[in-house]
């Protein structure tokens, strides 16, 4: 596996299914030694084995990015077993949807715990190693790409906790942005509209049919079409940032 990407490595949370299972592969074929993030460890190992049998490299870190210990534990075992850090994709994510008013206890929390708190928490320990890439690094920039969602951008009823954590998403990334653009880490942010991930699996059982009916006619996207859009972000040169990419499936109107 030789390009772009050769010489870095990148870690991806959220990686043991879905978008983050995708663009973990897709960076090791761009060259990067990946380090895979999640809770489940046999579908990390999963993953990292597929990697490894196309000849690339990839080391499994299980840790829940919530806590901020966790966090900073798996930033230190990717450099520990990597060496550096030049790209990460800030993908776990948790969508538990159903009327506000009505949601019980914990569902708020799990949201605000893994699309805020957990993407802040591997932000803010990963970000010096960033820093260091893009000043050091074989590429002389670095790349921190959030996942969003067109939750992110469009407010729907049943989704108002949803839509809270990705506006926030989106705003922290804009902000950082231009925080971190002197020194060529590159801030970006993805908003995929209706994925075929496990994501909507979350949905509390009662709710699910009403929230498939909603979708039944849309052909949803794939997970290795926003793993190009992450693919894209972090192989253009140096001289481009791609700073947001918005991905509807072509049937979806809101």
């Amino acid at each position: 596996m030789t390009s772009e990407l050769n010489g870095t490595v990148a870690l991806v949370t959220g990686a043991s299914s879905g978008i983050g299972a995708a663009t973990a592969k897709r960076l090791a074929g761009e060259g990067a030694s990946v380090a895979l993030v999640a809770r489940r460890g046999d579908r990390l190992e999963e993953v990292a084995g597929a990697i490894q049998a196309e000849g690339g490299t990839a080391l499994a870190i299980v840790a829940d990015i919530t806590s901020r210990a966790g966090a900073d534990a798996a930033v230190r075992q990717a450099l520990a077993g990597l060496g550096r850090l030049d790209t990460v994709v800030n993908n776990a994510g948790a969508m538990l949807v159903g009327p506000f008013a009505d949601a019980p206890e914990g569902e708020w929390e799990r949201m605000v715990d893994v699309n805020v708190l957990g993407l802040l928490y591997v932000t803010k320990a990963a970000l010096p190693h960033l820093i260091k890439a893009a000043g050091e690094g074989p590429r002389r920039t670095a790349d921190l790409v959030n996942i969003s969602s067109s939750a992110g951008r469009v407010a729907r009823p049943g989704t108002a906790v949803y839509n809270l954590t990705k506006f926030g998403v989106n705003g922290f990334s804009e902000a950082l942005r231009q925080e971190m653009q002197a020194l060529r880490v590159r801030v970006s942010v993805i908003e995929p509209g209706n994925v075929d991930t496990e994501l909507a699996s979350h949905t509390r059982e009662e709710l699910r049919a009403g929230v498939e009916a909603q979708i039944q006619s849309i052909e949803k996207l794939q997970p290795d079409d926003i793993a190009d859009a992450v693919a894209y972000i972090v192989t253009s040169k140096r001289r481009v940032a791609v700073n947001e990419v918005f991905v509807r499936a072509a049937d979806q109107s809101w």
